[in-house]
């Protein structure tokens, strides 16, 4: 198949990024990229444009590093806590995976976050405090503190009442009134 050169005018993520000088099959460059306006054809005219083309490209490129940098910093002052399903032997019955980390993210920053770039080598099955690596940018990436809580030990905690708690007509004054009779 012959090929043809061209210089990209945008941000592809299969090719290129603005100003790249790219080979790509003639068809795809006739029948998508010239006309969708994402490439240009390498002619002396076009070459002279790259320079503005390498203008944009920089300026989009420091502000994705200083958007990452800025959700580095949000998410290294954050502390999750995330409830996990445990049996009375402690024994995990799931586990939290990239994708809950990125939902709980979601919500708590209102930044979207692919759970591809949380750096997870297994899904976290153990209660306690786990440091976990989100890769932001090539440059950037973020410590996030996580906190794993067993939800048994919470309901063990809501289920045994204290003394205080206990209504002053409680269970043996009711067993009291029944033998009386």
């Amino acid at each position: 198949m012959p090929t043809i050169e061209v210089i990209l005018t945008e941000k592809i993520a299969s090719l290129g990024a603005e100003a790249d000088v790219v080979k790509v099959k003639r068809g795809y460059a006739r029948n998508f990229l010239v006309p969708s306006g994402q490439a240009l054809e390498v002619t002396p005219a076009t070459l002279r444009r790259i320079n503005q083309l390498k203008a944009k490209r920089a300026a989009r490129e420091a502000a994705e590093l200083n958007e990452s940098e800025d959700l580095a910093r949000r998410i290294g002052k954050l502390k999750i806590t995330i409830a996990l399903e445990t049996g009375e032997t402690g024994k995990a019955f799931g586990s939290i995976t990239a994708k809950d980390i990125a939902d709980r993210l979601q919500s708590e920053l209102g930044v979207e976050i692919d759970r591809h770039r949380i750096e997870l080598e297994r899904p976290i099955k153990e209660t306690g405090a786990h440091e976990v690596t989100i890769k932001l940018h090539h440059d950037v990436s973020a410590k996030l503190t996580l906190t794993v809580k067993s939800t048994s030990e919470e309901k063990s905690a809501e289920a045994a009442p204290s003394e205080e708690e206990v209504p002053a007509g409680g269970f043996k004054a009711k067993a009291k009134a029944k033998h009386s009779k």
